[in-house]
């Protein structure tokens, strides 16, 4: 059900197709780019006696309430040996107010707010021939609206995925899916669904060449229905049209983790690249950060990772509130952080 189509770099330009090629790559030495932006540590509280997970599934509702799908407490397999509810909601000011789904997920790995408030929530883990593996539409009270996926059970086919990543949400309804992780059985995809959920196509496979993805981790789509896949493994960004034709592969926005549009600036984070060969993440001559731009793949600010030598320090899943604020989900450091411009 693949289809692979690797015409139509045209819309962004075979010029930014390779425009990263004589870009300054530092690691140790930060990006010539400016940087906007303060970081605040602690900022959301947690009830006492609860600890907050990994995590790298935020978003941001209407009201500028925080959404955070973290993974109960800790990270692999942690909900498998918790209740406590991971799909927590924070008011504006970092205070919790409601929470819910305690041992319905395997491994959460996303969430993403429509413009009607829902909550689409990603569980990438698998328990096989179980649990895991789906995507779920919640209401805010976690009343469940639409399930995706088979419960437990790995596959390529209509209505089947197997560890899937991400998911963005087009200008018309259609849903587009990251349908992939770092595990070579994994898929290597990107899934079109109608509003309702119902398969219409598929994009991609796995490998290292245009269309073809290692790692596929994150996704958003623009006002004119474009996306922007986090091709992670890869270090690059691919942009497509809407019926997926290629339109250009960016190298200069990182190793790319989580991404978000809002207004037409581009927000990239890049929670891994480290120096060290042999070290997973590894991508030598990349400071890890926050990448902000504009949809032609122009860079115009660049957050830095503080601690960049050590493990995934860094905010892994963002989110961009009406304000401009960025908010931030780590695996790592187990944290919420926001950036706020200065």
């Amino acid at each position: 059900m693949t289809k692979i189509t690797a015409t139509g770099v045209g819309i962004l330009g075979l010029t930014m197709l390779m425009s990263s090629v004589g870009l300054a790559q530092q690691n140790t030495v930060l990006p010539d780019y400016p940087n906007s932006y303060e970081i605040v540590r602690d900022a959301v509280t947690m009830p006492p006696g609860r600890q907050m997970g990994s995590g790298n599934a935020i978003d941001v509702d209407s009201q500028g309430n925080i959404w955070v799908f973290e993974r109960c407490g800790g990270n692999q397999g942690a909900c498998l040996e918790s209740d406590v509810d991971p799909v927590l909601k924070f008011s504006p000011s970092g205070q919790l107010l409601h929470s819910f789904g305690g041992g319905m997920f395997v491994w959460p790995h996303g969430i993403i707010v429509d413009e009607e408030d829902n909550l689409w929530i990603i569980d990438a883990g698998v328990v096989d021939g179980e649990k895991g593996n789906q995507i779920f539409k919640f209401n805010q009270q976690g009343e469940v609206l639409l399930e995706l996926g088979r419960p437990g059970i790995r596959g390529d086919g209509p209505g089947e995925f197997n560890e899937p990543s991400d998911l963005a949400i087009g200008p018309d309804g259609t849903i587009y899916i990251v349908d992939g992780h770092i595990d070579p059985n994994s898929n290597r995809r990107i899934v079109r669904m109608t509003a309702a959920g119902e398969f219409i196509e598929a994009w991609g496979e796995k490998g290292y060449g245009p269309l073809q993805f290692e790692g596929p981790h994150a996704i958003a789509v623009d006002s004119q229905g474009r996306m922007y896949v986090g091709d992670r493994t890869n270090n690059r960004l691919q942009v497509l049209s809407p019926d997926g034709k290629l339109l250009a592969i960016w190298a200069h926005w990182g190793r790319p983790s989580g991404i978000r549009i809002l207004n037409d600036t581009l927000y990239v984070v890049d929670s891994e690249s480290r120096a060290a060969e042999g070290q997973y993440g590894f991508n030598p001559g990349w400071h890890r950060g926050i990448y902000v731009g504009s949809l032609d793949g122009t860079i115009t600010d660049f957050i830095p990772d503080p601690s960049p030598s050590g493990g995934t320090s860094f905010p892994e899943g963002i989110a961009v509130d009406d304000n401009g604020v960025i908010w931030g989900a780590s695996v790592g450091d187990q944290e919420v952080l926001k950036f706020v411009k200065r």
